[in-house]
């Protein structure tokens, strides 16, 4: 049987506390590490401990659990981190991924600053998107923020991964009064000029970042307006398969693409059609809150772990919210976002 732990509440329904009209579940986002090169406010404190090396999944653990879940319906697989390219030879997970299905697609969201001499080597292995953390465009603020230097790497690999051939790359922004908001337009006039695809994303407080002790949360009305401001916005057509995070537009006089992820003032709960597995090796219903499994547990000691697996996942798919409390429990570099 699978190791439960649901350490948070969950909301009751008609068929019992905390559980729900079962969930699709289509997206699977995996957390290969908690290792960051960077100490992004928004993210982890500057003191952080990372999970002992023999908690994290080895990629053939990782593989075996993304099988299950490719074979339940699971269509796309995001690589997170921590920074994912701190954990060595990812660019062989993507090839192992790859070589279940041509119909998954696979991501990895980055912070860019080691992506300079992987590009190639992800792209050749399957890799078919990238989301770039990038909040700041100005040296001094990436380290006020990051609370480490490095911007010039993150361009560079932005740079490499276009020469790679990765096309539609999303630059994601966390959006933080005093520290970047006034930078929207300068943001968006760099995302056309490269033709990437602006994502602002309104910030989260999580314990992590001491739920926003440090920094100020620009809400989702003041950062359209400030959009807007650049450029009249369009609403784009919905993109075909399950609805994502964003709230997407054009801007009317370019079409460049411009989305606002708003999980606090706009929650997507309802549709949500994601699980997380986390650098320790838990499956999370909810980046807030929900329920978890110890799916680390199932690998190394299930006697049948397609049953196994397959019965973490339909917990999870009835424990997901219909709304969470706009306050996450977790540390966000472990959860991976």
């Amino acid at each position: 049987m699978p190791v439960i732990i649901d350490p948070l509440p969950t909301r009751e329904s008609s068929e019992g506390p905390g559980l729900g009209a079962p969930r699709t579940i289509t997206y699977l986002r995996i957390s290969v590490t908690d290792r960051c090169n960077l100490r992004c406010r928004y993210c982890m404190p500057e003191d952080q401990e990372f999970f002992p090396r023999d908690h994290l999944l080895h990629f053939e653990e990782l593989l075996a659990v993304a099988r299950i879940l490719v074979d339940a319906g699971v269509r796309k697989i995001r690589i997170t981190g921590g920074e994912p390219l701190m954990r060595r030879e990812v660019p062989k997970l993507v090839g192992m991924l790859r070589a279940l299905s041509d119909d998954v697609q696979l991501c990895m969201t980055t912070n860019a600053m080691l992506l300079a001499p992987q590009a190639r080597a992800l792209r050749d292995a399957g890799l078919d998107r990238l989301n770039v953390s990038l909040d700041t465009l100005r040296p001094d603020r990436f380290e006020r923020i990051s609370r480490r230097a490095g911007l010039d790497a993150a361009l560079a690999g932005l740079a490499a991964a276009a020469d790679a051939g990765f096309e539609r790359t999303k630059l994601n922004t966390v959006v933080m009064g005093g520290f970047n908001d006034d930078e929207i337009p300068d943001l968006l006039a760099f995302a056309e000029s490269q033709g990437h695809e602006q994502r602002f994303i309104e910030f989260m407080p999580l314990t992590s970042n001491e739920y926003g002790l440090d920094l100020h949360r620009v809400p989702v009305g003041e950062i359209r307006r400030r959009i807007e401001a650049y450029g009249p916005l369009a609403p784009r057509d919905k993109d075909p398969g399950p609805p994502g995070p964003a709230e997407t537009f054009t801007i009317a006089s370019t079409g460049q693409r411009v989305g606002v992820i708003a999980a606090i003032s706009l929650p997507f709960c309802e549709t949500c059609n994601r699980v997380r597995l986390t650098a320790d090796g838990r499956l999370r219903s909810c980046l807030f809150e929900g329920g978890e499994v110890d799916v680390r547990a199932l690998v190394r000691g299930a006697d049948d772990l397609d049953a196994a697996v397959a019965g973490a996942l339909d917990f999870l798919r009835r424990v997901k919210p219909p709304v969470h409390d706009g306050v996450g429990h977790v540390q966000m570099n472990q959860v991976g976002g």
